[in-house]
């Protein structure tokens, strides 16, 4: 497989990556959770190019989203098909923004970013079923502040499968913690976004080098039917 950041690599980051061993495979395990982070209107925008939209969307990654989260829409199919557990978590603060770090870090209209704006549910093309848990956070992670592990425990869960956005922030958050907290670790390159194509690389890189699996939906979806045909 090919990934977004060999293009970045010089010659002297592909020696310390070969010499240093960096990139081994994990594996996955026997129970896996499908993790969907943040597929909300303030970060998904509208499906054209990110440029044309920031004025209505300034937090929205545009059409790379939306290719994003077509995929993550397929795969998802697949992970009720074979039995997966899905959950979904949405980023949004309750009553006021006064204890968002990340709100300090920008100029512009926080209303949209409180539990209740419309702007802030899930989109409308996601339509969770009643078995599939959401669960809201306010920080990056959403192991931080949530019962996500008292969930994870109780499914029995040994694998988790990150997708959505963005790839360097809430997600990258969340793998590290999945992996602190001894998860296997997926981590599906064509079902992450991010708004800044640097950002997005790098964390992809970050992930493979040191804590999970960098692997794309095709594989995934194999690795679910796996366990289908296992059962």
């Amino acid at each position: 497989m090919k990934h977004a950041w060999e293009d970045c690599l010089t010659e002297v980051d592909k020696i310390v990556i070969e010499k240093g061993h960096y990139g081994q495979p994990r594996g996955f395990g026997k129970k896996p959770l499908l993790l969907i982070i943040d597929l909300q209107p303030n970060y998904i925008g509208a499906d054209k190019p990110i440029e044309d939209q920031l004025d209505e969307w300034p937090s929205g990654g545009g059409e790379a989203c939306w290719t994003g989260v077509r995929k993550i829409l397929s795969l998802r199919d697949v992970a009720r098909e074979c039995g997966v557990p899905i959950f979904y978590t949405r980023n949004v603060q309750n009553a006021t923004n006064a204890f968002d770090s990340f709100a300090t870090k920008t100029k512009r209209d926080q209303t949209k970013y409180i539990d209740g704006a419309p702007e802030a549910d899930l989109l409308e093309c996601v339509k969770p079923l009643p078995t599939e848990m959401i669960i809201p956070k306010s920080y990056a992670s959403a192991f931080y502040g949530t019962p996500l592990q008292s969930y994870l425990v109780k499914l029995g869960i040994d694998t988790v499968i990150i997708v959505g956005g963005s790839t360097s922030g809430c997600c990258r958050a969340t793998a590290v913690d999945a992996v602190t907290r001894n998860y296997n670790l997926g981590y599906v390159e064509d079902c992450l976004f991010d708004r800044i194509t640097i950002s997005h690389k790098a964390a992809l890189l970050d992930v493979w080098m040191k804590y999970g699996d960098v692997v794309n939906s095709d594989y995934v979806k194999e690795y679910f039917y796996s366990l289908k045909e296992e059962k």
